[in-house]
């Protein structure tokens, strides 16, 4: 039985290895280091598919190590000690070790500090694989003792080249320039994602006896598994990062065109619709309350409509958003207000805004002196107080000149004119 085809196109050398130029081209960083003789513990992170293993397991071909791998998803601490014991027998026969870690992020702190000894004492050379940022995900004390080399998505024309390879050991048909560039998009810089599809294709089209994979045949054995996007991980929260601030910008087509890449790639509805809430709340607040109004009934239509009908509502609400006055000046207020709040004494309430609803209370003065504002001219107290004794005002809310804004800046102004005279 053959092996899978992402495995018979591994690369059995540098020279063989399509994209990562920027770490291994001539002078790149860790080209570098498979000349210099001596391996050292590294941290690879990438995306999925763009050669973490293979740069793994050529690092160990280049210096004749012994190859372990574990597992993060399926491994754990008995692995750990069995590789240990494995690289002791190693280096009693003088030969290195490496000790690779697939998803390195999903082991806990004390799994991975499992480690730290026998990297410190030069028993193996770690190289852990992740997906996720390991300025987060890795423990600082682990992370201090590895070189961590980014790799990046393969650019079209590298998958291109990964299709032309497949064709070459004859695993696959010819397929149609159109289909090609399809397969290229749907793998977005993910070679396995590729491969194993092109695999998928060529048992198709070996059982229909298909001689040319055509791009209407590729999408009808596809279909729905022609999403390019990861619903988990890192490219999710920068493709919500770009929607968030492609509303903030005032784009309405390119959040539109993020929002629709979250939704063909299989992002929940619901949670989108809780970030548009929250936009409306962050980014426009009172400059237009009514954005705030429309994101809830969105959501709300979503929930009685699903999908698809449902995200229309949604999509009118991105736009909405996007074109809606902007202002972040009530969020800057609250963050404001708790700042001053968490390291300000506890002042007492003023004796006039105190409550008294007992004849003692009133007898003690709560509530003395209070100014009733609907009795008053314009219903405004002119000059009464209502921040503690002895605290300045803050000036936490400063209304923006967009939208309503404007007339609450103006209004307020007013007020404070008012307060000047009065009192």
């Amino acid at each position: 039985m053959n092996p899978p085809l992402a495995e018979r196109l591994r690369p059995q050398s540098l020279g063989e290895v399509i994209g990562q130029q920027q770490l291994l081209g001539e002078g790149m960083a860790l080209r570098i280091a498979f000349e210099s003789g001596q391996p050292h513990s590294c941290i690879l992170w990438g995306p999925p598919g763009t050669g973490k293993t293979t740069i793994a397991r050529l690092m160990a071909h280049a210096f004749e190590a012994q190859f372990i791998t574990i597992s993060a998803v399926l491994g754990g601490v008995k692995d750990i000690r069995e590789a240990v014991e494995q690289a002791q027998i190693a280096l009693g026969q003088g030969r290195r070790t490496i000790v690779f870690v697939d998803e390195v992020h999903r082991f806990n702190k004390s799994q991975q500090d499992a480690f730290l000894p026998h990297v410190e004492s030069g028993l193996f050379t770690f190289i852990g694989a992740t997906t996720e940022n390991p300025s987060f995900e890795v423990n600082s004390a682990l992370l201090s003792r590895a070189a961590v080399y980014v790799l990046q998505p393969l650019a079209p024309e590298d998958l291109e080249r990964i299709v032309a390879r497949a064709r070459d050991i004859g695993a696959v048909p010819a397929i149609e320039k159109i289909a090609i560039e399809r397969l290229i998009a749907y793998a977005d810089g993910d070679a396995r994602r590729l491969l194993n599809t092109l695999e998928t294709l060529a048992v198709a089209a070996t059982q229909e006896k298909l001689t040319e994979i055509t791009d209407v045949w590729l999408l009808k054995v596809l279909g729905e598994r022609m999403r390019r996007y990861d619903k988990g991980g890192e490219q999710f929260y920068d493709t919500i990062s770009a929607l968030h601030k492609s509303v903030r910008g005032s784009d309405p087509d390119a959040a539109l065109y993020w929002f629709v890449r979250m939704l063909d790639g299989g992002a929940d509805p619901r949670y989108l619709a809780r970030r548009l809430i929250r936009m409306a709340s962050e980014d426009i607040g009172l400059a237009d309350p009514r954005a705030l109004r429309l994101a809830l009934d969105a959501s709300e239509v979503y929930e009685r409509l699903g999908t698809p009908e449902g995200e229309l509502a949604l999509a009118e609400c991105v736009v909405y958003l996007a074109v809606a006055a902007k202002s972040n000046a009530i969020y800057k207020a609250f963050n404001e207000a708790k700042a001053f709040v968490k390291q300000d004494g506890t002042r007492p309430v003023p004796m006039h805004l105190r409550n008294a609803p007992t004849k003692l209370m009133k007898e003690l003065d709560y509530g003395k002196g209070y100014r009733y504002a609907h009795d008053e001219a314009g219903g405004f107290a002119a000059g009464e107080r209502y921040l503690p004794d002895g605290m300045a005002s803050p000036g936490f809310y400063r209304p923006v000149e967009r939208g309503l804004e404007i007339r609450i800046a103006d209004k307020l102004r007013t007020l404070k004119k008012l307060n000047n005279h009065g009192g």
